[in-house]
């Protein structure tokens, strides 16, 4: 497969592009009635910076990933998400055992940027939208694991290493168009008092604290590219509306897991006892509360409501954990997708190949197809062509 380095792609990239370029395609199976200032993307997160253990450059790693890409085009879709640790691409190195500082926040290591941006480019070559996200931000991470030397809601210095981060982002792609990427700032910000307990009680970030935040990553990401697409995902863990953000140049995204008895079933991350989680239904009642597509409306009713705003929304991620009855979450997944669609609202899916995904989901009630040595869910792939 043919190689990408980063001066050809700038040579060739287009620059400039505002939302009323983007081809005819992107807005096939849409409302008519409806008007979404985002594009309405359709695809999956890919999970090769998703670790905060130091990147090591993979040629059948990367490889893989080019196939995916591949696959991801020929079968009509246009996204994907690259949620990334940012200690991945750092100099400072995880596995030394000890606890990363302030300082060394914000020392990139040339390499595993280089591999970024690779990855973007090929995506791109693919005619795929690239949403590049930090996953874990300096200061803040929704999941546990990784110590943080401060927190991005209260200390300025995380908030300065935060923007750091977006300023060197933004120059390296600043001459990339904003219909082949997107800047998505932090996933599913929320406040923790602790942020490595991975169950403690989270609350939503105080409206004004996320303005202040976003708006320092938006001065310094346009910058560079006055252009470029920006998105904020929703407070408190990517469910709520930000009504602070609404007269800024952002889009939101929302998330697809809505009820989590059935999106994240059994999961270790979610359930501290999994064999306490409540089998789940579609539609019914679990664990006393009824569920079907009207509750499923009425979730999306503020992001509905934001579209209709004039505010661009997307759904950076959705999906369901590999131990959900099949037939459950298919049938709860043709509710969701057709919702969103309805409303000129796109989607990523989490993720590609894993627990969640489309390829190698290991569920134990689907009878896969083989893929040129992958499983295939095949419905599943079916049912997201059709949205």
């Amino acid at each position: 497969m043919a190689n990408i380095n980063r001066r050809t792609f700038l040579k060739t990239a287009a620059v400039g592009v505002t939302l009323a370029n983007f081809p005819d395609i992107l807005q096939a199976k849409v409302h008519d009635s409806v008007k979404n200032k985002l594009p309405r993307w359709r695809g999956f997160n890919i999970l090769d910076f998703f670790s905060p253990r130091s990147y090591v450059a993979n040629k059948e790693r990367f490889e893989a990933t080019e196939r995916d890409f591949k696959w991801m085009a020929d079968w009509g879709f246009d996204f994907v998400r690259i949620p990334m640790a940012y200690p991945s691409y750092l100099a400072y190195n995880p596995s030394s055992g000890r606890d990363i500082t302030p300082s060394e926040t914000v020392m990139f290591r040339e390499e595993a940027v280089e591999a970024v941006e690779k990855i973007v480019y090929t995506a791109n070559k693919y005619n795929l939208h690239v949403s590049l996200n930090l996953h874990r931000a300096p200061g803040f991470c929704i999941n546990a694991g990784f110590n943080e030397p401060f927190n991005l809601w209260k200390d300025e210095d995380a908030q300065n290493a935060f923007y750091t981060h977006w300023d060197m982002w933004a120059k390296r792609f600043k001459n990339v168009s904003s219909k082949l990427l997107s800047f998505d700032l932090v996933n599913e910000p929320c406040y923790k008092e602790d942020m490595n307990d991975q169950f403690g009680k989270s609350t939503a970030i105080p409206g004004e604290i996320y303005r202040k935040v976003a708006i320092g990553c938006l001065d310094v990401i346009h910058k560079q590219t006055p252009s470029r697409l920006v998105v904020a995902d929703g407070n408190h863990g990517g469910s709520l509306v930000t009504p602070e953000l609404n007269d800024l140049k952002i889009g939101q995204s929302c998330r697809g897991y809505y009820p989590h008895y059935v999106s994240h079933y059994r999961a270790s991350w979610v359930w501290k006892n999994p064999d306490d989680a409540p089998l789940p239904v579609w539609p019914g009642i679990i664990d006393g509360q009824e569920f079907n597509r009207e509750v499923l409306k009425d979730f999306y009713k503020p992001w509905i409501d934001l579209v209709n705003q004039g505010v661009g929304v997307h759904c950076g991620e959705c999906g369901c954990y590999r131990e959900t009855p099949h037939e459950v979450f298919l049938s709860w997944f043709n509710d969701q997708l057709d919702i969103l669609t309805q409303n000129n609202i796109g989607w990523g899916l989490w993720n590609f190949r894993g627990d969640f995904g489309l390829l190698d989901s290991k569920r134990k009630d689907v009878d896969y197809e083989d893929w040129y040595g992958h499983q295939l869910d095949r419905k599943l792939l079916n049912l997201l062509q059709k949205y």
